[in-house]
């Protein structure tokens, strides 16, 4: 049986998302239709429109935010310390730890040639100029332990060796391959306290 012209495309639009099959796909769709008052399918749709309109990069470190420069780059209380990171959920497990309080800048992804993913596609050089302007004193790469997130650090750190500033890779407290977005609050802790000097 062939579904509606308009079930048919909301299955296409679920299918969009990481991690979302036609089963999955279908599965949301039958229970946007079946379950979901009006009142919230027309939220859900205004959500969807309002984050597209309503968010950005800050542009000074990356982070999604509302705002042209976001809360944590305001913040005169921060150390002059940089933890390059590749997106904006790892800032929020960090931030969730507490137990670091410098600065992020947000590379918003990985260089990695076979994607074709150059260094000038992600948030890279923003970098040397906040190391100047900021006066960082510190740099704590905390890509992923993958052959990009390895790339990138090697990147950074390249870029960073006419500066007078100390580079340092994230301690292995987080397993080989891993995403920083799904690591315990001790991982992390020690992940941060075994940083190595790159």
């Amino acid at each position: 049986m062939k579904y509606p012209k308009a079930l048919e495309n909301l299955i296409k639009s679920f299918q969009l998302y990481p991690g979302i099959g036609p089963k999955t796909a279908e599965r949301l769709a039958f229970y946007t239709f079946l379950e979901l008052k009006d009142e919230e399918v027309a939220d859900f749709s205004a959500n969807l429109l309002r984050i597209k309109k309503e968010l950005k990069h800050c542009s000074n470190c990356g982070v999604i935010t509302d705002r042209e420069t976001c809360e944590i780059c305001t913040d005169s209380d921060r150390e002059n310390k940089l933890l390059v990171v590749e997106g904006t959920k790892d800032v929020n497990v960090f931030e969730k730890i507490g137990h670091y309080y410098g600065k992020y800048h947000v590379l918003n992804g990985l260089i990695s040639p076979l994607n074709g993913v150059g260094p000038d596609d992600i948030n890279i050089q923003n970098i040397l100029k906040r190391v100047d302007d900021e006066k960082i004193e510190e740099i704590i790469v905390a890509t992923s332990a993958t052959i990009e997130g390895e790339m990138t650090a090697l990147y950074i750190k390249n870029s960073l060796e006419n500066k007078n500033i100390k580079v340092y890779r994230i301690g292995y407290g987080l397993p080989a391959g891993g995403d920083i977005e799904y690591a315990d609050e001790m991982t992390l802790i020690k992940a941060l306290e075994g940083r190595k000097e790159l």
